[in-house]
């Protein structure tokens, strides 16, 4: 499978590094992995694997390019990504996700089995995922009550641990830290045992180890980046972590968060929004959604909406951080603390710590998604929603802040 890692990553990325430093030395790392761990794929078996990219091998597209399935000849299936041809996102998606996969393994984080250079056309080679995206299966309007009936509350839990788990190792235990930056349902793959896979890392930032934040351009997905990302670009894995507790809620209540003005009640701007007041209120119970009822154990039901509200708090010192996370859904519950108002970009609320007002968004948009069964809309594949994905500068405009203020 091994042909001329030299060669080939100089192929692959000094198209899109610009100079040497961090980015030649991340180079020179990636092909030292793949020499020794053999990911470098010939074209030739990639183009048998599915059957010279047949389009009914085809599982979607999106802002970075086709996705195909197909079969190694050891039996394998796997999700070929490729590269479309003149996508500038799309190559730096392409290196950034190469390199960050390549020595990432756990089994709630989609495998990266190697890499794939001919001519103009750029590979990666992923695991396949047998099931949908999450979205697709939470979400889905076409038969949505049998469709969502599929993922009963024991599911949905277990989904929020294993995505948790996976989180931590990338924030704690990977090589070096890795801010995914894109948690959202669409990009939580489920497997064939249900089990969750965190995938698309066209985003994912490295995170220094001495450093508390970074502060880097916006690139996200509108209703599930935190307040101080998309306000200063302040970056940290409590942005991560802020996405995942958008993703617990939605869990719990069915509801995806950027469609907040679905929710039966008028008063509020989002799924964050609601959940909070339903907590206030001790009425946590009534945000369960109505195709779980049957199976869902209050308790546990409590016990996630609070660790979701916990999770998007506005100040990112009050969230809680993955590994507390994984010790509260592993175990029996403990005593959680009071989480305050959560952090809602785009409306009107106060950061308690700093006493400031909170963040809209703005910005050029495109797709972003995961590698899945079926289509859906994303970078790796195609979603039944449409979701946006935003990229602005480190700072707020003017009219952003006058926007905020009134």
């Amino acid at each position: 499978m091994t042909t001329k890692p030299k060669k080939f990553f100089d192929s692959l990325i000094k198209p899109f590094l610009g100079g040497r430093g961090k980015e030649g030395k991340a180079e020179e790392d990636l092909e030292a992995i793949a020499a020794t761990e053999q990911k470098v794929f010939r074209y030739e078996k990639l183009v048998a694997a599915t059957r010279n990219f047949s389009p009914k091998q085809k599982l979607g597209e999106g802002g970075f390019g086709p996705v195909f399935r197909g079969r190694l000849e050891d039996g394998r299936e796997v999700a070929v990504k490729q590269l479309g041809r003149g996508s500038r996102q799309g190559a730096k998606e392409f290196q950034n996700e190469a390199m960050l996969l390549s020595r990432v393994q756990h089994k709630n984080v989609v495998n990266l089995y190697g890499y794939c250079a001919h001519g103009d056309d750029k590979l990666l080679v992923y695991e396949f995922v047998q099931h949908e995206s999450l979205d697709k299966l939470l979400f889905s309007k076409e038969g949505s009550q049998c469709r969502k009936t599929e993922l009963a509350w024991n599911q949905r839990y277990q989904v929020i641990l294993g995505v948790a788990r996976g989180l931590l190792y990338l924030h704690e235990d990977a090589h070096t830290t890795i801010i995914h930056r894109d948690i959202k349902a669409s990009n939580i793959l489920l497997d064939d045992r249900w089990v969750p896979k965190i995938a698309d890392f066209g985003m994912a930032r490295l995170f220094p180890e001495d450093e508390t934040h970074v502060n880097t351009r916006v690139a996200g997905t509108n209703g599930y980046m935190a307040p101080e990302y998309v306000m200063h670009g302040r970056l940290s894995t409590k942005a991560d972590v802020f996405s995942f507790g958008v993703v617990v809620l939605e869990l719990v209540s069915g509801r995806k968060n950027s469609s907040f003005n679905l929710l039966p009640n008028p008063d509020v701007d989002s799924l964050l929004e609601w959940a909070w007041k339903l907590y206030k209120k001790g009425q946590t119970l009534d945000m369960i959604d109505p195709a779980i009822v049957s199976t869902a154990d209050p308790e546990q039901v409590k016990m996630c909406v609070q660790v979701g509200l916990l999770c998007t708090q506005s100040d990112p010192k009050l969230r809680l951080d993955m590994k507390r996370v994984v010790i509260i859904l592993s175990k029996k519950p403990t005593v959680l603390e009071e989480p305050t108002r959560p952090g809602i970009p785009g409306s009107r609320y106060r950061r308690r710590s700093h006493g400031m007002q909170g963040s809209g968004h703005s910005g050029g948009e495109s797709s972003s998604g995961s590698i899945s069964a079926t289509a859906s809309a994303s970078t790796a594949a195609l979603t039944a929603s449409t979701s946006t994905t935003l990229t602005t500068p480190r700072h707020a405009s003017q009219q952003e802040r006058r926007s905020l203020q009134r």
